[in-house]
């Protein structure tokens, strides 16, 4: 069996990071287009089916937040790691708000980046290699692990990688607490970064996707002082 060739759509108005870090990809056996504004993604999203999208923040005229909002927006679920600038924890929560999965900060090391894509196109292989052929049925959702789909009433609903990844996570152990690091485990296989808080800003996302009220959710419940449950019956 010929082990297929990933594409990844690499994005950043950096010449010499587009060269360096696509140059170390391809050697990793990656099919990489490069690009350096979202006109160009979007000319390779046309064309191309990518795996993953990586993604500079820091762009003139389209910023990567932008990008990856308006992307999400047209329903376009491809996986998004965002590059961020040190520090800017602010800028890397927007991110995560507006659908990327995953961020790493400037300047980076090739081998964390080249980790952080491994983990996110294996998630997506396992979960499609052995999962449960029966759809998951909460009040008027059906969620579909074998075809990666949620619908509501028979209407489908984008959800992303990490979202998807997310409430994967959370059918399969209905009414069991779990804890940000156990959820940091069992979604992304790492362990959770006592700043990190891109748990919290994805359930805030889901629960934007499956409840009639994000502010007083009943399906994706917070257990205070533990993390969170989910309650298939609404209770």
């Amino acid at each position: 069996m010929v082990e297929k060739k990933h594409v990844l759509a690499l994005i950043d108005d950096d010449p010499k990071i587009l060269e360096l870090t696509a140059q170390y990809l391809t050697d990793q056996s990656f099919t990489v287009h490069v690009g350096k504004n979202g006109k160009e993604l979007d000319d390779i999203l046309k064309k191309y089916e990518a795996d993953l999208i990586i993604l500079d923040l820091m762009m003139p005229e389209e910023t990567g937040l932008q990008i990856c909002q308006r992307l999400r927006v047209n329903q376009v679920v491809t996986p998004i790691i965002m590059l961020t600038a040190k520090g800017d924890e602010v800028d890397r929560i927007v991110g995560l708000e507006m659908g990327a999965d995953d961020y790493l900060p400037k300047p980076f090391n090739p081998r964390e980046l080249l980790a952080r894509i491994n983990a996110i196109i294996r998630r997506k292989e396992t979960f499609s290699a052995k999962v449960s052929t029966k759809p998951i049925h909460f009040g008027d959702f059906i969620f579909e692990i074998q075809n990666r789909n949620l619908s509501k009433n028979g209407k489908n609903i984008a959800i992303t990688a990490g979202e998807f990844d997310l409430l994967k996570v959370f059918t399969e152990r209905p009414k069991q607490p779990l804890s940000r690091d156990q959820i940091m485990q069992l979604a992304k296989g790492k362990e959770l970064d006592v700043f990190d808080r891109s748990i919290d800003v994805q359930i805030s996302r889901i629960r934007k996707l499956i409840e009639d009220d994000p502010n007083n959710p009943k399906y994706l419940q917070t257990k205070w002082g533990f993390g969170y449950i989910f309650n298939p019956d609404g209770e």
